[in-house]
């Protein structure tokens, strides 16, 4: 097995170490050039693609599942060479019931997912967002009528805090589920909260770990170059633009130090994320294939004991670094 491939936590489902995040389809991406994406990411060994059902909205709600299952409905073989994952939570329409974590919600939105994407089976189900007004014991109840129908065949979390992967176990064992496969967080240089409790709850509960905005929203990937160029596209507007000001000394360090380096900014940002213990696979956002090749590098060019030595000095990890609560005992 390539070492492009892990397991999933403590399943024995196999990903990619890079996983194509599809956010920007129906955006900043067309359908065709989506479409050219995947076969590309299929082409490199790339076999996660992850989605949302409320990704699309610049269109609707709904729209890129609707491009990944015209893919996929182009060659039936291709399913069978991807590990599909979509995600629930986020409103689908203004109704009270179109969001959150209820049981009708989950099987209806799950059902809904089925018949964008085209296909039988959603492999990895995530909650998109905690939903703390249900109890466990609803959602895990909904979930296993969905895996025992065939329709899910791993879950997963998204944006949960340590407690929350903690207490979802806690409620699957009750039932005698298998519970979380992984969860999926936002991890970078930039943003390393998650490893004051996050990761450490993931571990011990054998969650794998999904990364989604490795580069912060484009923030490592050589964003002041990029804005000294012309060519910045998210960084260059509204938050991420205050972020660039807010970082921007540090930015300017990091730069030069990938330039002493010989290595692209976002290459060196996607290593970094990569080679933590805790990560299963990062998440990226391609527009193009070379975008996703820059990924798939800086899986195989790991830093040095020094360049990561360096990198921890220009963004230092929180207190005294670690889990919680060493990280902020005296």
């Amino acid at each position: 097995m390539s070492s492009l491939h892990v397991r999933l936590g403590r399943t024995g489902l196999r990903v990619s170490r890079v996983a194509i995040g599809t956010v920007n389809f129906g955006g900043r991406v067309d359908e065709a050039d989506a479409h050219r994406l995947l076969d590309h990411a299929v082409a490199q060994g790339v076999n996660l693609v992850d989605t949302a059902d409320i990704y699309g909205w610049r269109v609707h709600r709904g729209w890129t599942e609707e491009m990944i299952g015209r893919w996929l409905a182009k060659d039936p073989a291709r399913r069978d060479e991807v590990v599909l994952a979509t995600k629930v939570g986020n409103p689908m329409g203004d109704g009270p019931n179109a969001r959150g974590l209820s049981a009708r919600h989950v099987v209806a939105a799950c059902e809904a997912s089925l018949r964008r994407l085209q296909t039988d089976a959603i492999d990895l189900y995530q909650m998109h967002h905690v939903d703390r007004e249900v109890g466990w014991d609803e959602i895990w109840q909904a979930m296993e009528q969905l895996v025992r129908q065939g329709k899910v065949r791993y879950v997963g979390s998204s944006n949960f805090a340590g407690w929350d992967l903690v207490s979802a176990q806690e409620a699957a064992r009750r039932h005698r589920l298998l519970g979380l496969a992984s969860e999926q967080c936002v991890y970078n240089l930039v943003s390393r909260y998650v490893e004051l409790e996050v990761l450490p709850a993931a571990v011990a509960e054998g969650i794998g770990v999904l990364v989604w905005s490795p580069l912060h929203g484009g923030l490592l990937g050589g964003v002041l170059r990029k804005l000294a160029d012309g060519t910045a596209v998210k960084s260059a507007q509204g938050r991420a633009a205050e972020a660039v000001e807010r970082h921007r000394a540090t930015l300017a360090a990091y730069e030069t130090f990938c330039a002493e380096a010989g290595r692209d900014p976002a290459e060196v940002g996607m290593a970094w994320v990569l080679h933590r213990p805790a990560v299963t696979a990062a998440v990226v956002g391609p527009r193009t294939p070379e975008h996703l090749d820059g990924a798939l590098r800086a899986l195989h060019r790991p830093l040095s004991a020094a360049e990561l030595a360096r990198l921890d000095e220009l963004f230092p990890p929180l207190g005294r670094g670690g889990a919680a609560p060493d990280a902020w005992m005296s």
